[in-house]
């Protein structure tokens, strides 16, 4: 946590060697201690007791795309009776060089990597594809549609979708008061902001992005009222086992809510749709543009400078009205873009836009940041429509779609304008 992020960065920077041991005589020197069955025991036993459903009927594929996954999410899986998911065998070996991942990016968020998985399931019958990311902290999932084809999920909707499964479960049994508080980054879905509040539980949703923040909102509120903390990068956590996102946590939930949507022959897409009539059409999504080359920081400084002091007025169909300035702390009226009010916290490099859609009761909101690592500047969209009845969603979809391409597009063109003439 800050200021000791900053401080670590310092003191790599300032190494001049790295100290090399063999890893065999670490072991016998007790330097390095190896994780033990009783361990690994107790911590399968952790996740399981978060388990809200017995129902196990589900065919599925796991891979840990080359990683350690299968020694958590897997096993955890098997401990719990999931015995109808089973493990895709060319990602299991762990494997640094990830020969068998497409691309050799072993990042569950890429539509790409579930490819030779989905080969197979499509053969096999399964019904679900579960991925976690080389250290197991990530989860991405894939299912499939009423065409029967495999749709990836994004990060946004697992967590959307696993809020609402821990808080209903949480309902029926009694346990879940108003003290009760789930947490999300604010570049996560405001969605989950909707299904909190409407369980009758607390939403945190105003900090920074890193699952840091998350880990430190617990111990500030208590961890015995929290229920779930979420980020849109597939990250996910329940419980007080531990303070960082756990790719098993995620993959017991979405197993148990899978397999109680099939018993009720429904699927999580069917169980989203409903969520978007309960609360609203949300669409998210993320672009970016990267600055390579020795005026690669430059380039991203002048453009949160640009958007910070002369910010666009209108994107596509899309009309500013605001915008939250986590840097300089303060809400500004835009086109004006003159103070309107102040806040005390997060403080950060991110400015998060709010506009409309002419002529449409369509809100979308824009968040811009640096990456902390890598040379890009990140944007994030969220888009959200009422939905009157479930036979208005589907033209409701194609609308925000259409209109979210446009200002993708136009949001892009500004970019480029902008570095062209700064």
């Amino acid at each position: 946590m800050p200021p000791h992020d900053q401080g670590i960065i310092d003191e790599v920077y300032q190494a001049t060697e790295i100290p090399v041991v063999d890893f065999d005589t670490a072991v016998e020197q007790g330097a390095i201690q190896l994780i033990d069955e009783e361990v690994a025991g107790e911590y399968r036993k952790c996740v399981a007791e978060h388990s809200h459903s017995s129902a196990r009927e589900l065919k599925g594929l796991f891979t840990p795309l080359h990683g350690v996954g299968e020694t958590s999410v897997f096993h955890v899986l098997q401990h719990v009776g999931f015995k109808g998911i089973e493990r895709f065998e060319p990602q299991c070996e762990q494997d640094g060089n990830f020969p068998n991942v497409p691309d050799q990016l072993p990042n569950p968020e890429r539509d790409e990597v579930y490819q030779p998985a989905i080969e197979q399931a499509s053969q096999t019958g399964a019904e679900i594809i579960l991925a976690s990311d080389p250290d197991a902290d990530r989860l991405g999932v894939c299912v499939k549609n009423d065409a029967g084809e495999f749709v990836h999920l994004t990060g946004n909707q697992v967590g959307a979708l696993l809020a609402d499964y821990v808080l209903r479960k949480q309902q029926e049994n009694g346990s879940l008061t108003s003290e009760h508080y789930v947490v999300e980054t604010i570049v996560t879905t405001p969605l989950i902001a909707a299904i909190t509040r409407s369980a009758g539980a607390r939403i945190i949703n105003n900090l920074l992005v890193g699952f840091k923040y998350i880990a430190e909102t617990m111990d500030a509120e208590g961890p015995d009222k929290f229920v779930f903390g979420t980020e849109e990068s597939l990250g996910y956590l329940a419980g007080t086992y531990c303070r960082d996102k756990d790719a098993a946590i995620g993959a017991l939930w979405a197993c148990e809510l899978a397999a109680e949507l099939k018993s009720e022959g429904k699927t999580l897409l069917n169980r989203l749709d409903e969520l978007y009539v309960e609360h609203g059409f949300h669409l998210e999504g993320q672009v970016s543009k990267t600055c390579k080359g020795s005026q690669g920081n430059e380039q991203i400084r002048q453009l949160m400078k640009a958007f910070r002091s002369t910010p666009p007025q209108k994107m596509g169909q899309l009309t500013f009205t605001l915008v939250r300035d986590y840097a300089d702390l303060e809400i500004r009226s835009l086109p004006e873009n003159t103070t309107a009010e102040t806040f005390s916290k997060p403080k950060g490099n991110v400015l998060m836009f709010e506009a409309r859609a002419e002529g449409s009761p369509l809100t979308v909101q824009l968040g811009v940041r640096p990456s902390g690592t890598e040379p890009k500047i990140k944007f994030y969209y969220f888009a959200q429509a009422e939905v009157s009845e479930a036979g208005q969603l589907a033209e409701t979809k194609a609308s925000a779609v259409a209109t979210i391409e446009e200002f993708k597009q136009s949001l892009m063109d500004w970019i480029e304008q902008t570095l062209q003439t700064s």
